[in-house]
C-alpha cells in the first residue's frame, strides 16, 4: 500500500522530481504544445504589501528581487505585478500620471530591468497590471483636457454639457453613479463641462471611440513589451466603453452600501464596443515572440458571458479573463462549486479557465468561507480545489500560509478612500492588503519601518512563511504540495476534469484524466460530518484496481482497492492516483509524467 504524501520524505522527493522538471518546461511551452500559461499558476504581488527593501514601510521592486528564491521555491509561473507607475496614489496606484515609467517609490526602470532579468534565471515571468480604462486626474493628457476644449487631449476622455434644472442650476447629464460613491459625473468649470469617472473622481474615465486614445495605450504597452513583460493584466477591462447616448441606467430599488441608487450597469459596464478594441489588442500582442498572455478583470453575471471575452470559438480576445464565478463566492456548496465547474468546462468553447479565491479587493476565502472553527481546515479544501480542477490558477500573495483579513477597528486607521466614505457600513479593502508575513520578528520581516504603511496583522508570529517552511504539515507546504503534484503528474497538469457523483450534496469528486488514460481521483468533503464514498469512475472510462493516496487532509486517510469505500472526515480532502494494476510493490502510482 502506497503511503499518504503526507510524510516529509515523500514531499521533499516530490518536490525534486518537479523541481527537476522545471526548467526545461519553463523554458519553452509546455508539453503537448501548449502555451506556457494554459496550466500556468499566476501569483499576484500587491508591491506596497510584498517586500519593502529600502525601510520607508513600503513595498517595491527591490522587495520583490529580494523574495525571487522563495517564489521559485513555491513554483510559481508568474507574477503579476500590481500598478508600479507612477501616480498620485489616490487609488494606490490604479490612478496613472505616466505609464512609461516607474513610481519613485517602488524603485526605478533599472530595478524593473533587474527584475527581469532575475525572474528569467529561475524561470519565472512578469506580467503587469494595465489600467486601460482611466488615467489620473494629473495626467498630462488630463491636465491639458481639464483647460481648455480646445485643447488636444480633451477628446482623449468622456465629457458632457449636462442639463439645466428650472433653477437654472448645472446637473450632470444622467443617474449614473461612481462604484466608489456618488455621482459619476464631475464637473470642470473651466470647461463648463462634466468629466465620467466610473471609480474616483481622480481617475477619469478615457475616451476609447477616439483612435488616438487605443494608440497612445497601445503604445504603452509596447513600450513594457519591449522590457520584457510577458503579458498583461488588464484592469476594468469590461468598463472600457459607455453608452454614446448617455442614457439613464434602470433603477433596481434600494441603496448600496454608499447610500446611491442601485443601478443595473448596462450602459456603463460589458459594452459590446469593447470587443473590437480587445481584438485588436490581442493581434498586437501576438506579433511579439514568447507567447505573451493577457488576463483579464472579469466580474460577469454567467459563465456564458465568460465566453465572449475569449473570443467565443473564434478565441481571439483575451487568453484568460478571470473566472470570478467559482471563487469569489462565500458559500462552501459542493453542488455549486460542481455546477460552475461544469459550466467552465461546457460553455466557454474549451477554453481554458482561469480560477482564482482571492485578490487585493476581496476578503480573503480563509475569511469568506470558514465557518470559525473547521476554517484551516476549508482552506486546504479551498487550495486543493483550486490546484486541481482543469484551470489556470491565481494565488495571491499570503493565501498560501493562511494570511487572514485585517479589517481597520476605527475609522481613523483606514487608509482605502473606500472605506473612508463608506464607513462604517463599508470598511474598505485594507483588511486584505496588510504586508505580507514572512517571519516572526519585528514586522513579520516586511520592513525595517515601524510604521508600515499598513499594520502588520494579528498573528503573523505563527502564520509567516518562515514558520510554516520548518512545519512538514503547514499550509504552506500543503501548497507546495499541491502545486508539485501539478507539474509532476499529467493528468492534474493537463487531463479532462470529469465529476463523479454528480447527485453528492456533500462531496465534491472529480477525476482527472490525462491523454494516455492514466488518472488521479480528487474528492472534497464540504461538510461538517464524515462522508462515506465509493468512487466509481465508469464515468470517467476509467479501469482501475486500486487508488493509492497521495494527499490527504486530515493526514491518514488509507489507499483502497477498487471498489471499495473511503471514509472523508469532516471537511477532509483527498487526492489519489489511480492504478490500473496491482499495487503491491508498485514505486510510481499512475498518473506521472
Amino acid at each position: 500500500m502506497a503511503e499518504p504524501l503526507t510524510h516529509t520524505h515523500s514531499l521533499a522527493r516530490l518536490l525534486r522530481r518537479a523541481t527537476q522538471r522545471l526548467r526545461p518546461r519553463r523554458a519553452g511551452a509546455a508539453r503537448g504544445g501548449d502555451p506556457w500559461w494554459k496550466h500556468s499558476v499566476i501569483y499576484e504581488i500587491y508591491l506596497r504589501s510584498f517586500q519593502d527593501s529600502d525601510g520607508d514601510g513600503v513595498g517595491d521592486l527591490g522587495g520583490v528581487v529580494q523574495r525571487l528564491d522563495y517564489l521559485e521555491s513555491l513554483g510559481v509561473d508568474a507574477i503579476w505585478i500590481t500598478p508600479l507607475y507612477p501616480s498620485p496614489q489616490a487609488d494606490f496606484g490604479y490612478d496613472i500620471s505616466d505609464y512609461r515609467a516607474i513610481d519613485p517609490q517602488f524603485g526605478t526602470l533599472a530595478d524593473f530591468d533587474r527584475l527581469i532579468l532575475e525572474t528569467a534565471k529561475r524561470g519565472i515571468r512578469v506580467l503587469l497590471d494595465m489600467v486601460l480604462n482611466h488615467t489620473s486626474e494629473q495626467h498630462p493628457w488630463f491636465v491639458e483636457a481639464a483647460r481648455s476644449r480646445n485643447s488636444p487631449h480633451h477628446g482623449f476622455y468622456v465629457w458632457s454639457d449636462g442639463r439645466t434644472d428650472a433653477d437654472g442650476r448645472r446637473l450632470p447629464p444622467n443617474n449614473w453613479v461612481s462604484l466608489f460613491g456618488g455621482s459619476a459625473w464631475e464637473y470642470v468649470p473651466a470647461v463648463d463641462q462634466f468629466y465620467y469617472h466610473k471609480y474616483y473622481r481622480q481617475q477619469p474615465d478615457l475616451n476609447w471611440r477616439n483612435p488616438e486614445v487605443e494608440r497612445a495605450m497601445f503604445g504603452a504597452m509596447r513600450f513594457w513589451l519591449r522590457r520584457g513583460v510577458a503579458g498583461f493584466r488588464l484592469d476594468a477591462i469590461t468598463a472600457l466603453f459607455e453608452d454614446e447616448q448617455l442614457r439613464d441606467e434602470p433603477a433596481l430599488g434600494g441603496t448600496n452600501e454608499h447610500g446611491d441608487p442601485n443601478l443595473r450597469h448596462i450602459y456603463t459596464d460589458n459594452l459590446p464596443d469593447t470587443h473590437r478594441v480587445i481584438r485588436r489588442l490581442r493581434a498586437m500582442i501576438d506579433t511579439y515572440p514568447g507567447r505573451r498572455v493577457l488576463v483579464g478583470e472579469t466580474y460577469l453575471p454567467s459563465t456564458a458571458d465568460l465566453d465572449a471575452w475569449y473570443g467565443g470559438a473564434r478565441h481571439n480576445e483575451l487568453h484568460l479573463p478571470m473566472d470570478t464565478l467559482v471563487g469569489l463566492g462565500s458559500t462552501l456548496d459542493a453542488p455549486t462549486f460542481r455546477q460552475r465547474l461544469m459550466e467552465a468546462a461546457t460553455e466557454i468553447h474549451d477554453s481554458q479557465p482561469l480560477l482564482v479565491f482571492d485578490n487585493h479587493d476581496r476578503p480573503r476565502s480563509w475569511d469568506r468561507y470558514g465557518d470559525g472553527v473547521h476554517d484551516e481546515q476549508i482552506a486546504r479544501i479551498i487550495a486543493t480545489l483550486l490546484l486541481t480542477s482543469r484551470a489556470a490558477v491565481l494565488l495571491y500573495q499570503g493565501e498560501e500560509i493562511g494570511q487572514r483579513t485585517n479589517p481597520p477597528k476605527r475609522v481613523e486607521d483606514v487608509r482605502d478612500p473606500m472605506g473612508i466614505s463608506g464607513w462604517p457600513r463599508l470598511k474598505g479593502r485594507d483588511g486584505e492588503r496588510t504586508p505580507m508575513q514572512w517571519d516572526a520578528g519585528p514586522q513579520a520581516g516586511f520592513s525595517t519601518s515601524h510604521h508600515p504603511w499598513l499594520p502588520v496583522a494579528a498573528g503573523y508570529e505563527r502564520i509567516n512563511v518562515q514558520s510554516e517552511t520548518a512545519d512538514a504539515g503547514s499550509m504552506l507546504n500543503w501548497h507546495r504540495h499541491l502545486i508539485a503534484m501539478r507539474r509532476s503528474y499529467a493528468a492534474l497538469r493537463s487531463g479532462l476534469m470529469v465529476m463523479l457523483d454528480p447527485d453528492n450534496p456533500s462531496v465534491l469528486s472529480y477525476a482527472r484524466v490525462a491523454e494516455d488514460g492514466a488518472a488521479m481521483v480528487v474528492a472534497l468533503n464540504m461538510s461538517a460530518t464524515p462522508q462515506t464514498l465509493t468512487v466509481d469512475l465508469a464515468a470517467a472510462g476509467v479501469a482501475c484496481r486500486h487508488f493509492a493516496t497521495l494527499l490527504s487532509s486530515p493526514p491518514g486517510i488509507t489507499s483502497v482497492a477498487a471498489g471499495g469505500s473511503v471514509t472523508l472526515p469532516p471537511y477532509a480532502a483527498w487526492v489519489a492516483a489511480v492504478h490500473t494494476h496491482d499495487p503491491n510493490g508498485a514505486d510510481e502510482p499512475s498518473g506521472h509524467g
